[in-house]
């Protein structure tokens, strides 16, 4: 054979085995990027779950908490804010502030005797907690993908496929040390007022 097929066909074969390499770093960041989208859409159908529910427990404790107004507000606020968030960050902020007003919530329900034994309150209490526990089973999920994604397209060689296809790290859903603080409830005369 002569020397020029020789170097021709290796060459060939080196261009193409860089091709077929590039195609699979492509494959797996696309599939992380996936991942990371279902990882979000399943939060998003999660705090909707708990949007739909909110409604429901306000106008229970409504009759019960007269004297808690402040504390039906907040979770009212939380939950327009929660719907209006666009982004991850806005809508990690925003949920935090739905869980801080419905602890809140929560605990001055635990003035209210009867609100404690209606069915109703307790039936929407249970799906909220549970709702709160299957957002951060979800949120860690979600954060662990996004984690792996930003680790893939930051490492060699996959950050040159990364950005030949403008792909950009994407954000966490946790909230600043600022936002974090928790609001403080006190009790004075029955009454609940956020400090």
């Amino acid at each position: 054979m002569d020397s020029s097929i020789i170097t021709g066909l290796a060459f060939f074969l080196f261009i193409a085995g860089i091709l077929i390499y590039a195609v699979i770093l492509y494959n797996g960041l696309v599939r992380l990027r996936n991942e990371n989208d279902r990882a979000w859409a399943n939060i998003d159908v999660l705090l909707k779950q708990r949007h739909d529910e909110i409604p429901n427990l306000v106008e229970t404790v409504k009759g019960y908490m007269q004297h808690e107004q402040q504390t039906l507000l907040a979770v009212t606020q939380a939950r327009s804010a929660s719907m209006n968030a666009a982004s991850i960050a806005q809508k990690a902020v925003a949920d935090l502030k739905m869980e801080t007003a419905l602890r809140s919530l929560f605990a001055v329900a635990e003035n209210y005797p009867q609100l404690k034994a209606n069915e109703n309150f307790l039936n929407l209490q249970n799906r909220i907690t549970e709702l709160e526990e299957r957002i951060a089973d979800r949120r860690e999920f979600f954060n662990d993908d996004v984690n792996t994604y930003n680790t893939r397209i930051g490492q060699i060689p996959d950050v040159f496929v990364a950005s030949f296809l403008s792909l950009k790290p994407r954000t966490f859903f946790k909230v600043s040390d600022e936002d974090r603080k928790q609001l403080e409830v006190k009790f004075v005369n029955g009454q609940s007022s956020g400090a």
